[in-house]
């Protein structure tokens, strides 16, 4: 029996339910693409210098700062720091603890500082204007995580300068997917975008050519050539995009360490 159309206006609303946060939601960020940035650069650098045993402490750190730095710009995106004072007490601690034999073992480490008190310094003015979305933002994300190679360097007693190529390949790469990954979510109907990404990875794979990078490389930005000419405009899902960029991420972390090891 139908509700008469007098009696479902007066009828009081349903009550939306609300779902309830797990405890690894309110602790781990919806941030999957950023794992792979934060990665990236680090392993493929100690694939090309080797491990020492401080990379393994640096990781948890690099890791656990990521955390903290994520619910520390979420509380000033916000103002409210009570709501994220347990992450930020927890991975601050974390990132403490672990980056304590890093830097007892390579205080050499301490010169990468400034730098990346100046990268943050962007992250928070973003977060400020609610604007983390912003280009600029992301480029200075991605500065940070190249960054790490040549912390990585550092650690393995390696002058950063021996990286620098590498530095370069994987900054190249994570560049353009900030470019294509706009193309096919927050600014799929940007022509400007579109011709922007393209123009970026065909310089990129010219960039690739002339240094001699090696015909694996070469190949690999080919392929994300290819990728940022023919994809967007798709309507890819957002996982799809990610699983493409997995793929991505995979090729040019082989490439470049078949190249440089």
């Amino acid at each position: 029996m139908s509700i008469p159309p007098v009696a479902a206006r007066s009828a009081p609303p349903r009550q939306a339910t609300r779902p309830v946060r797990s405890r690894r939601h309110r602790y781990l960020p919806p941030q999957h693409g950023a794992w792979a940035m934060l990665l990236l650069p680090y392993l493929t650098a100690v694939c090309v210098t080797g491990l020492r045993w401080p990379h393994l402490p640096l990781l948890g750190a690099w890791l656990a700062g990521y955390l903290f730095c994520y619910y520390a710009l979420l509380a000033v995106k916000t103002g409210r720091t009570d709501r994220v004072r347990p992450q930020l007490l927890l991975y601050g601690a974390v990132t403490a603890v672990l980056v304590a034999p890093v830097l007892f073992a390579r205080p050499g480490i301490l010169g990468y500082a400034p730098l990346y008190a100046l990268l943050v310094a962007v992250n928070v003015g973003y977060a400020r204007l609610r604007r983390e979305r912003a280009l600029l933002n992301d480029l200075a994300s991605v500065a940070q995580s190249v960054l790490m190679v040549f912390v990585v360097a550092t650690v393995a007693g390696v002058r950063p300068a021996e990286l620098a190529a590498v530095a370069v390949a994987v900054g190249a790469y994570l560049v353009g997917t900030v470019l294509y990954v706009k193309t096919m979510i927050r600014e799929r109907d940007s022509v400007g975008y579109r011709w922007a990404s393209g123009a970026y990875h065909l310089a990129a794979l010219v960039v690739a050519v002339a240094a001699g990078w090696g015909s694996a490389v070469a190949g690999v930005f080919a392929l994300l050539l290819l990728r940022a000419a023919l994809l967007p405009g798709r309507r890819l899902t957002p996982v799809r995009v990610g699983m493409v960029e997995l793929v991505a991420a995979l090729l040019v972390f082989a490439a470049v360490v078949g190249h440089w090891a």
